[in-house]
């Protein structure tokens, strides 16, 4: 009989944690401005905020998805965002797509998995989003399903990523300075938005959250096993990195000592920073050492 009455407690434990994750709330939609995109931009904006290279593999067509993304928590697999109609984005609307990137939560309501950055995204102007729409349906479609994510339990249980927001997630809102320069404040807004830096560069806790009081001071054991440095302005003086050097470093991967990017941010630049203008690399040197112009 005891067996028994631990069974039905457990059940009733157990629905009412269900029942509690079911009507944990999510971001209500923001309103998104619908105007004519520009695909170029929109490319461009692809390469900066990394939906080139973290939704292309190797041997896959461009944006079709499957670049894992692995972690203590699990491997994670980019999506198909191609204008494919059954395993892409085809049949999403501006709408739905505007409360994907900035917001995290897909058309069907879901949260996404933090390895999707979408806490950075919310920078993104109605501008940018349109922009970024019209490039990705540019691309030609491509019918390759999504990969399922290789995740355990507790981790598979989607409801929960309701209160993980809740507690650890740390939406991005720009906010120029008026009291610096133009440059710098294009600077802030790539580095802290779309270009998110800091996922990396941040140390994060037992659940994956970003440590608010240590953003660009490096993360000695990232989620995939790798170590990346501080790169707040003091630490980079100290290294001796200069506006010429980093933004020279970010378009070539070549340190001023000679050596070379390794791990990620070796990937980070060969399929996004090098493709951008030199005057953005010079405002994200000018923000990242907190110099103006």
């Amino acid at each position: 009989m005891r067996f028994f009455l631990i069974i039905i407690v457990l059940i009733i434990t157990g629905g009412g944690m269900f029942a509690t994750l079911q009507l944990w709330p999510l971001p209500e939609s923001t309103a998104i401005s619908q105007i004519q995109g520009d695909p170029k931009r929109g490319a461009y904006l692809a390469r900066l905020s990394g939906c080139v290279s973290c939704h292309t593999s190797k041997e896959g067509p461009p944006l079709a998805g499957g670049v894992p993304l692995r972690s203590s928590f699990g491997t994670f697999y980019s999506p198909n965002i191609t204008p494919d109609l059954e395993n892409g984005i085809g049949r999403w609307t501006l709408a739905q797509f505007a409360r994907a990137v900035r917001q995290g939560i897909s058309p069907q309501g879901h949260s996404y998995y933090p390895s999707f950055p979408f806490e950075f995204y919310g920078a993104l102007t109605d501008r940018d989003i349109n922009d970024l729409w019209a490039a990705l349906k540019s691309v030609p479609s491509s019918p390759i399903q999504s990969k399922e994510h290789d995740a355990g339990f507790p981790v598979t249980v989607r409801e929960g990523l309701k209160v993980w927001r809740t507690f650890f997630a740390q939406p991005y809102t720009y906010a120029p300075d008026p009291n610096r320069s133009d440059s710098w404040n294009r600077g802030k807004y790539m580095v802290e938005g779309p270009a998110h830096c800091a996922a990396c560069h941040t140390p994060r806790n037992f659940a994956g959250g970003m440590d608010p009081r240590a953003i660009l001071a490096g993360d000695p054991t990232m989620l995939d096993g790798g170590k990346s440095p501080s790169i707040t302005a003091e630490d980079l003086l100290k290294r001796g990195w200069s506006v010429e050097t980093l933004a020279g470093a970010l378009r070539t991967g070549v340190t001023p000592d000679g050596d070379v990017f390794g791990g990620s941010m070796a990937k980070v630049v060969r399929e996004g920073t090098s493709y951008l203008l030199n005057e953005h690399l010079t405002d994200m040197a000018l923000y990242l050492l907190d110099k103006d112009e």
